[in-house]
C-alpha cells in the first residue's frame, strides 16, 4: 500500500482562505494586551498609535516584498524555499531549525497558553494558579494542560485534510473580524468620552516611562526614548508577525503566483487597520495612565468593562478564545509545509516528507505537536516572544535582501509580480528591522541573546545531519 500515498498537495485553497490564513495567523491574543507595555514604554497617545502604525506599515512592506518571492517559487515551504534559493542549504536550514525549535513551535505554545488564561475566566479552575502536580522546580497547572489539549485538538483536525481547517479558519476568522470591529464600534458609541480622548492627545508625543516599582512617570528623550520605542515594537510586531504562513501552503493554493502575494498584502492590510482602530477606540474609552496600568495587561478588558459594564470581561475572554483558537489553526497548518519541504530536501526526519491518505504532511504535524507541548511546560512563554521576535527579524531581513540577490542570480526568471517600491520600499524594511534588532540585542541580551544563540546552535547541527553529497 505505501506506493499509493499521495505524491503532492492538493490546491484546495482560493484567494479567501490564503487572505484568512494570513488575518487568522496574525491575530492572536496580542492586540487584547500589548497596547499595555507599549504605554508603559512609551507614555503617550501619539507614540502608542505611530509605534502601531509603523510595525502595520513595515509588516505590509514586508508581505508585498514578499509577494516578488511567492509568485517566482509557489510551492510549499515558502520562507525556506526563497532562503534556499537567494543563498545556500545551511542558511535555509538554520531558519528550518529555529523555525522549528522556537519561532513557529514557541508562537504555538505562547497562543496555546494565552487561550487557556481566558478560558479560566469562564472556568476559574482552569487557571495557571491551578497547580496539579509539583516534582522538585517544576509545577504543572492547569492552564498548560488545557494550551496542550487545544495543540493536540488542532493537530488532528489538520491531520484530517486541509478542508476542514481551511472551513474552521475562515469561519472563525470572520467572526474575529466581525467581533473586533464590533468591539471598536461599540466603544466609540457607547463608553468613548470626550475629555478622555482629549486628555489623552494633550501631550500626544511627550514621551515618558512608567516606572512599575514606584508607580510613577518618568520624562524620556533620546535614547532611552530609542530604547522604549524597541522594546514597546517587540509587542506591536509579534502581534503582527506569522503572516509569513500562507507562502507554506503555497503548494494547497489555487492560482499560488497570484493568490499567495495578494493573500499577503490583504491580509497585512486588514489587520494593520484593524490594530490601529483598535487603539484609537481604547484612547477614546481609557485613560492612558489607565492603559498602562491595566490588570495583567489586560486592555481590552478594561475597554470592554467600560463599553459593557461587567458583561464586558466574559466577551473579551470568548472573543479572545475565539482569536487564539483560529490563530493556532493557522499556525500548526502552516508550519508542518516547512518541515515536510525540509524533509524533501534530507534536511529533517525522513518521515516528515510523506503525505498520508489526506495529502498532508501528518508525521510533520505531529512532531511539530509534540515539541510545541513540551515548551506549554516550560511555562516561559514570555520569554519565548523574545526569543522568537529576534530570529524571526534577522530571517525576514535576509529573506528581503534575498530580493536583490535573485534580481541579479536569476534575472531572466518570470517575475510575475514584482516588489511594490523596489529598491527603496524593501531596503527602507531592511534598515528599519535591522535597527530594531541592534536595539533588542543591547536592551533585551538576556532572552534575545538566547535566540542567537539557538539560531547559531544549528551550524553544527547541519553538519552533522547533511547527506553525504
Amino acid at each position: 500500500m505505501e506506493d499509493q500515498k499521495p505524491e503532492d498537495f492538493k490546491r484546495e485553497l482560493g484567494l479567501l482562505d490564503g487572505t484568512m490564513l494570513v488575518v487568522g495567523s496574525m491575530i492572536g491574543s496580542g492586540i487584547f494586551i500589548v497596547s499595555a507595555d507599549i504605554a508603559r514604554q512609551v507614555g503617550s497617545a501619539g507614540w502608542l498609535i505611530l509605534i502601531w502604525l509603523i510595525s502595520g506599515l513595515i509588516t505590509m512592506i514586508a508581505a508585498v516584498s514578499y509577494g516578488e518571492l511567492s509568485a517566482m517559487f509557489p510551492k510549499a515551504g515558502g520562507q525556506y524555499v526563497y532562503l534556499k534559493e537567494a543563498y545556500n542549504k545551511l542558511i535555509a536550514f538554520l531558519y528550518g531549525w529555529s523555525f522549528f525549535a522556537v519561532i513557529q513551535t514557541g508562537t504555538i505554545a505562547a497562543v496555546g497558553v494565552g487561550f487557556s488564561k481566558f478560558a479560566a475566566y469562564l472556568v476559574p479552575p482552569l487557571s495557571d494558579e491551578n497547580i496539579l502536580y509539583e516534582i522538585g522546580s517544576f509545577k504543572l497547572n492547569a492552564a498548560q494542560i488545557v494550551s496542550i489539549i487545544t495543540i493536540i485538538l488542532l493537530t488532528y483536525i489538520n491531520s484530517r485534510g486541509v478542508k476542514n481547517s481551511k472551513i474552521m479558519q475562515t469561519v472563525l476568522t470572520v467572526i474575529k473580524i466581525l467581533s473586533l470591529f464590533g468591539l471598536i464600534i461599540f466603544g466609540f458609541i457607547l463608553a468613548a468620552k470626550a475629555e478622555i480622548w482629549n486628555a489623552n492627545w494633550t501631550n500626544a508625543f511627550s514621551s515618558r516611562a512608567f516606572n512599575t516599582e514606584s508607580g510613577s512617570w518618568m520624562p524620556i528623550g533620546g535614547t532611552a526614548l530609542l530604547t522604549g520605542i524597541s522594546a514597546a515594537m517587540v509587542g506591536s510586531l509579534f502581534s503582527s508577525d506569522a503572516w509569513v504562513g500562507v507562502t507554506f501552503i503555497a503548494g494547497e493554493i489555487k492560482n499560488p503566483k497570484r493568490n499567495v502575494g495578494l493573500s499577503l498584502f490583504l491580509g497585512t492590510f486588514i489587520v494593520t487597520i484593524i490594530y490601529v482602530l483598535t487603539n484609537l477606540m481604547y484612547l477614546a474609552v481609557i485613560p492612558l495612565d489607565e492603559i498602562a496600568t491595566a490588570k495583567s495587561d489586560r486592555v481590552a478588558v478594561v475597554a470592554s468593562q467600560y463599553t459593557f459594564g461587567d458583561m464586558g470581561t466574559i466577551i473579551i475572554a470568548v472573543m479572545i478564545m475565539i482569536s487564539t483558537f483560529a490563530c493556532n489553526n493557522g499556525l500548526i497548518m502552516a508550519g508542518a509545509r516547512v518541515y515536510y519541504t525540509m524533509a524533501k530536501d534530507g534536511l529533517f526526519f525522513k518521515k516528515a516528507a510523506v503525505l498520508n491518505d489526506a495529502s498532508v504532511p501528518a508525521w510533520a504535524l505531529w512532531i511539530q505537536c509534540v515539541w510545541a507541548s513540551v515548551l506549554c511546560l516550560t511555562g516561559k512563554y514570555g520569554d519565548l516572544l523574545d526569543f522568537v521576535i529576534i530570529i524571526v527579524l534577522i530571517f525576514y531581513i535576509l529573506t528581503i535582501y534575498g530580493i536583490f540577490i535573485l534580481r541579479k542570480k536569476m534575472a531572466d526568471v518570470e517575475r510575475p509580480y514584482k516588489a511594490f517600491g523596489y529598491p527603496f520600499l524593501p531596503f527602507l524594511y531592511i534598515i528599519i528591522a535591522s535597527a530594531v534588532c541592534i536595539s533588542l540585542l543591547l536592551t533585551k541580551f538576556s532572552t534575545c541573546g538566547w535566540g542567537v544563540l539557538i539560531m547559531l546552535t544549528g551550524i553544527p547541527v547541519y553538519y552533522m545531519t547533511k547527506p553525504k553529497e
